[in-house]
């Protein structure tokens, strides 16, 4: 379709065009999926409720509100990647100020000291959880950091082939099949032995062709890895190892850092960031200093200004908007400062010991509900090595037990029956917000005892 007039609106022959070329005959042809009593038309206006006051609105939307099952209304033993956890209140008030919440790039670090600084402690506490040498400022969420490392990987190493483990996040495992589309490579998934990825079927799957091998740490189904044996088997295809890992369960497990990871990425909704029902999160991205150039989104860093005062600017930013495409390491144009900020606010305000304090309750917690359904009785598919979720199976139905739970202001378990091939498999979560009387009530109800 040719356009005379390149920058003047859309002529009659263009929409004329357009349509022939999808198969209708008109506009109206275009909302024909929707219900004529519902459309407006030039005879018939759209049939709206007569307008409120503004306080008889509120009073209708508290009543819709309610409606919803939250964690103020019920306990949450669902996880399986987003977590009900403790957030201290500073965090929503500073998130809330408007300096921070209109935020975008600081494009001008002269003034926009404040946030640089925030995303450079960002940084700070990501490597020092990770036990990584650099971390970005932040990137969408934790999928999509996962996606970006596979890329890196694969640029880094010039192999054509990522190994995940069956042990990652369902999500996850999609994105990076879109994002190896896209880039063009493969990947291919590592089975599991029980609730762990089966290191003898990683070890004949690795290959010269092996860019990379994923392993979530805990992993989906709350095991955690050995890393430090995985680790052992990727350096002979001189490969990298990508780990995506729960932050706060970082607070008690060795850093992977430690044990030998190349890149490592996650979501930092468990620390301090709400549920919103699923999003949005943030993504953290943190790698070896050998790899810092390829890093997607950007680098904040510390320098001094001409008076020799300490400062900070936006160091790397290898984008494809600043650099020539074919130089560009991601398409990431953003990052997600305010929720990094968040994430900084909550990890000043409960402090290494809180932080290490939060995630030993978490482990307490869980393994307190685990013993408990052992000793009624019920078979627990996960070995000790959890952090805060285990999979149990039941004798009953899931949608049977779900709906009696909800019944009872509690939110069941994630069902992972499919994922384990193992009938009524349901993956708990237990947090360090769960009360001993919500932690009994779960048993009881699960087991039988409660009806």
């Amino acid at each position: 379709m040719t356009k005379l007039h390149r920058y003047l609106p859309t002529t009659d022959q263009d929409r004329k065009d357009m349509l022939e070329t999808i198969g209708v005959s008109s506009i109206k042809d275009l909302f024909s999926d929707i219900p004529e009593s519902t459309r407006a038309t030039k005879d018939k206006a759209i049939e709206l409720e007569e307008a409120l006051s503004e306080q008889a609105l509120t009073k209708h939307m508290k009543e819709l509100a309610a409606k919803n099952t939250t964690t103020e209304t019920h306990a949450y033993f669902l996880g399986a990647g987003t977590y009900d956890h403790y957030s201290p209140s500073i965090v929503n008030h500073v998130l809330l100020r408007s300096e921070f919440m209109t935020a975008y790039t600081p494009y001008q670090p002269e003034a926009s000291q404040g946030e640089l600084q925030a995303l450079f402690e960002f940084q700070t506490m990501m490597c020092e959880l990770t036990g990584m040498d650099v971390a970005n400022s932040s990137l969408y969420d934790g999928f999509t950091s996962l996606g970006e490392a596979c890329n890196l990987a694969v640029s880094a190493t010039k192999k054509q082939t990522v190994l995940y483990s069956k042990g990652l996040h369902p999500q996850a495992k999609e994105v990076i099949t879109t994002y190896a589309y896209g880039m063009e490579y493969d990947v291919k998934e590592v089975g599991l032995d029980g609730t762990r990825t089966d290191l003898t079927a990683l070890k004949e799957q690795i290959g010269d062709d092996t860019a990379a091998v994923i392993i979530q740490y805990p992993n989906f189904f709350g095991t955690i890895e050995d890393l430090k044996e995985i680790k052992s088997l990727v350096e002979e295809s001189k490969g990298l190892l990508i780990v995506m890992a729960n932050p706060l369960a970082l607070a008690s497990l060795e850093s992977p850092g430690k044990l030998g990871a190349d890149i490592v990425v996650g979501d930092t909704q468990p620390l301090g960031l709400p549920m919103s029902f699923g999003g949005p999160h943030c993504g953290y991205f943190a790698v070896r200093k050998k790899y810092m150039r390829k890093v997607p989104s950007r680098i904040v860093g510390q320098t001094t200004d001409k008076d020799g005062k300490r400062g900070f600017v936006m160091t790397l930013q290898t984008r494809e908007q600043h650099i020539r495409r074919e130089k560009a390491t991601s398409n990431m144009s953003s990052n997600q400062a305010l929720f990094a900020l968040g994430t900084s606010v909550f990890l000043a305000a409960v402090g290494k010991v809180g932080l290490v304090e939060m995630a030993q309750q978490n482990i307490n917690h869980a393994h307190y509900v685990k013993q408990a359904l052992e000793d009624k009785g019920l078979t627990v598919l996960s070995g000790n090595d959890f952090f805060n979720e285990f999979v149990v199976k039941l004798d009953r139905s899931l949608t049977e037990v779900t709906d009696e739970l909800l019944d009872n202001n509690i939110v069941a378990g994630y069902d992972v029956s499919k994922e384990l091939n193992e009938d009524n498999a349901m993956l708990l979560c237990v947090t360090e917000k769960r009360t001993k009387e919500e932690m009994d009530a779960l048993v009881s109800l699960l087991t039988g005892e409660g009806k």
